[in-house]
């Protein structure tokens, strides 16, 4: 069993809700991206997606396409990636973590590398936005001997056939997206969600999480509802975005930009 099943497995078994906060890796930067994840533990995070930045990233709003800009321009690689989730391992092996990201990285260091990179660094799944279901099998033989969970988008578009082959090659969790757009846009009929949510849960036994959309306590527990846990993204890099607006890095902002995670994370208690 991976590290990914096991605590949402714990975290059901609780009779909790998981809890999913996104951050984009080195904005600003690598050792406050290790800061900032441990911080998001401590604030009653469950798993973390840590975004792997990258130039063209065609399904994220314009708060996450800064983040990445922001990261980008400090140099931050796949390298950089996995020497974060390394670092943040020398303390905590327990909490998992998502790699989120987009397929050109991936091809242009090889399937392979990335596999073991990511694998030997510490991660626990891995979330290809732009790599559909359909042409994931040569690296599905690659996560599957390392116990790393791929994970893929279920949308309001997805088809019957997609959602089938998503169902019977996706691990971890299936990632609900909420809404027709991008990253940041407004969630606007809950009950269409739940529906497709409930239909879901015919067709799988996986964890259902929503993302997109879900930006503050009410957006959260309303999802929450409906579903086994969140994900939370734009709102959170929105506020990390401060730290380089006022340049400060210290624990104390470090605490307040995520100050927010910890707000969703009581309010899904209550």
């Amino acid at each position: 069993m991976s590290r990914l099943t096991a605590c949402i497995n714990a975290v059901k078994a609780a009779n909790r809700k998981v809890l999913i906060p996104y951050l984009v890796a080195g904005d600003p930067d690598g050792d406050t991206t290790v800061a900032l994840m441990h911080q998001l533990v401590s604030d009653g995070a469950d798993v973390l997606e840590l975004g792997m930045p990258f130039s063209d990233p065609s399904s994220d709003g314009a708060i996450i396409q800064l983040g990445a800009e922001r990261a980008l321009r400090q140099g931050t690689s796949l390298h950089t990636v996995f020497v974060i989730v390394s670092a943040f391992r020398k303390t905590d092996s327990h909490t998992p973590i998502v790699l989120m990201g987009y397929l050109n990285p991936l091809e242009a260091i090889g399937y392979a590398s990335f596999v073991t990179q990511a694998a030997d660094a510490g991660a626990d799944g891995i979330l290809i936005v732009d790599l559909p279901v359909s042409e994931a099998q040569s690296l599905l033989a690659l996560t599957r001997p390392r116990d790393l969970d791929m994970i893929f988008l279920v949308a309001p578009t997805t088809t019957e056939s997609r959602l089938s082959a998503i169902c019977e090659n996706s691990s971890g969790y299936i990632y609900y997206v909420s809404l027709k757009g991008v990253t940041g846009a407004a969630i606007i009929d809950t009950g269409e969600i739940r529906d497709r949510v409930s239909a879901l849960r015919h067709r799988t036994q996986l964890p259902i999480v929503v993302g997109f959309g879900i930006k503050d306590t009410h957006s959260a527990n309303a999802m929450a509802a409906i579903s086994d846990g969140v994900i939370v993204g734009s709102a959170l890099v929105q506020k990390i975005g401060e730290l380089t607006e006022n340049g400060k890095r210290d624990a104390a902002a470090i605490a307040e930009s995520t100050a927010l995670i910890k707000d969703i994370r009581q309010s899904l208690n209550a």
